[in-house]
């Protein structure tokens, strides 16, 4: 032991998490705050980047008032944030308006314009597809969801926005220059913009064609770090607001996946984890750049420095959930004036447990906001299928949980295909995670092994301070497998088998007969 700590920031979509973390990966506390998700008027999804700044203030002064001492050890400051979010600000580092959010499609029309060609492949121009996909190893989202699709949106509606933005950044940018006043942003950050040659995992660069397809102005993009570098020294109002050192370091972190991937101590190649949040993904490094267009999977540039992270990204995982407290069970109308629940999510766990295999018949599909993958379809919305007489709420509630595992299993097989090799084990990890039910539910209906992390929920915080701690030399990524602990393993059980079988025939094919009918319900 050194003595020395990390404060790693978690920055979710739902809430800033800030955890004093030692370069082993102890978490030796943890604050957080809620962020408020702002729904426009004409459909998009914003934050305020003031409200995740005020957030960290607050949760660093608390964490540190309650660890005395601590602040003395802090070395650096690194971060994990929601990724594929889109913040316009000026040469003063302010921020000209709300970042557009990684669930905002409202871009989607401007994209489609300026990508379209004579032949089209899923509303690309064919040349420019190859293009995409040999540079980046993707391609732009069409729905829009992504910064490509944000900074033409604010091109093409807020142009006054447009022109006086010095740099466009993605949230962990944001967050660095707060820190620091550099704009940069991270070969994981910068990925969702497509506009970067990632063909040599150690020299991620910008590439001008790409830049002049999507239309952007080049002087608008930040330099691009490594995850591990060291960026800079905290600004100093913010360690005397903090009352840490003065030469505490910011390393410069990376997205949530990227992130999750080192917390949740998969690093070897091939090797999985599987996050569950509000979004959700599966994701193993690997030591090779591929593209699956099909099924929406790549494998892009990540922390480590001589690997990909292939990452196969769900729209919405834990947000089911949400909408299901919030809109469903709690919703406060006329109905219910009082639903201060603060365990709601152990009292789910409880109901779902006493619900067999299954839910009694009941079927639930995930998609409450689209979809990434295996399909990338943002027409794709949830149902709660065959429902009776015979059901009642508990089944519901069950068939919340296995309805995202059902997704899950169906991405695991293009998952699998692309690695060429079974998955026979998952490191699982996220808010999500905390819940041994639904752990069992992913191992009987996936049919694996499930290892819980140890302290899942501070997966993202604990791979950003072994990130910090890599970058300012004290560990090497190698040394992550043997410093990661774990709570539980889950089996899966052989009685649930067949159930779970027929249900995911059923699953998959309630998307082919559904798929179209969504499309013209929701286009």
């Amino acid at each position: 032991m050194t003595g020395k700590n990390i404060l790693a920031i978690d920055l979710g979509t739902s809430s800033l998490k800030l955890a004093l973390v030692d370069i082993h990966g102890e978490v030796l506390g943890w604050e957080s705050e809620p962020i408020a998700l702002i729904v426009t008027a004409d459909g998009g999804t914003e934050q305020s980047p003031e409200e995740w700044w005020q957030a960290f203030l607050k949760t660093g002064k608390r964490l540190l008032s309650k660890n005395p001492g601590a602040a003395k050890s802090v070395a650096a400051i690194c971060s994990s944030t929601q990724g594929e979010g889109t913040v316009a600000v000026d040469r003063d580092g302010k921020p000209l308006g709300n970042c557009v959010e990684w669930m905002d499609m409202r871009g989607a029309p401007y994209l489609a314009s300026q990508l379209k060609g004579l032949i089209n492949v899923n509303g690309v121009g064919l040349s420019r597809l190859v293009r995409f996909v040999t540079l980046t190893g993707g391609m732009p989202s069409m729905t829009g969801k992504d910064p490509a699709g944000h900074m033409l949106l604010l091109r093409e509606t807020q142009p006054d926005i447009y022109q006086k933005a010095y740099k466009f950044l993605n949230v962990l940018d944001y967050i660095n220059l707060c820190l620091t006043g550099h704009y940069v942003a991270t070969v994981d950050s910068i990925l969702t913009s497509w506009v970067t040659n990632n063909r040599n995992p150690k020299k991620i660069e910008y590439n001008d064609g790409l830049i002049r397809t999507l239309g952007v102005d080049r002087e608008k993009l930040p330099e691009i770090v490594a995850c591990s570098d060291v960026i800079g020294t905290l600004k100093a109002d913010v360690a005397e607001t903090l009352g840490l050192p003065p030469d505490v370091k910011v390393v410069a972190g990376s997205i949530d996946n990227t992130a999750a991937a080192i917390g949740a101590g998969t690093i070897s190649d091939y090797a999985v984890h599987l996050y569950i949040g509000t979004s959700s993904w599966m994701a193993a490094h690997v030591p090779y750049k591929k593209t699956d267009v099909v099924s929406s999977l790549a494998s892009v540039p990540c922390a480590l420095p001589d690997r990909y992270l292939l990452t196969a990204l769900q729209a919405t995982a834990g947000g089911n959930l949400t909408f299901l407290r919030d809109k469903i069970l709690y919703h406060k109308d006329e109905l219910l004036q009082e639903a201060d629940v603060p365990d709601i999510f152990k009292v789910l766990d409880q109901i779902a447990e006493r619900v067999p295999a299954g839910s009694n018949g009941v079927l639930y599909t995930p998609w409450i906001w689209g979809e990434r993958a295996p399909v990338d379809e943002r027409t794709l919305r949830a149902g709660l299928y065959n429902l009776s007489l015979d059901n009642n709420r508990q089944d519901i509630i069950r068939a919340f949980l296995e309805g995202i595992a059902y997704n899950t299993r169906w991405l695991l097989d293009p998952f699998e295909k692309f690695i060429k090799r079974k998955v026979d084990r998952i490191n699982i990890v996220g808010g999500g995670a905390q819940s041994a039910v639904w752990c069992q539910i992913f191992a009987d209906i996936m049919n694996l092994e499930i290892r819980q992390v140890l302290d899942p929920v501070c997966a993202n915080a604990r791979g950003a301070a072994w990130i910090g701690a890599v970058g300012l030399g004290e560990i090497q990524f190698r040394d992550v497998e043997s410093l990661t602990r774990y709570k539980s393993i889950f089996s899966p059980q052989a009685v649930n088998r067949g159930v779970y079988d027929e249900q995911f025939m059923v699953f998959k094919e309630i998307y082919r007969k559904m798929s179209g009918i969504y499309k013209k319900l929701n286009s």
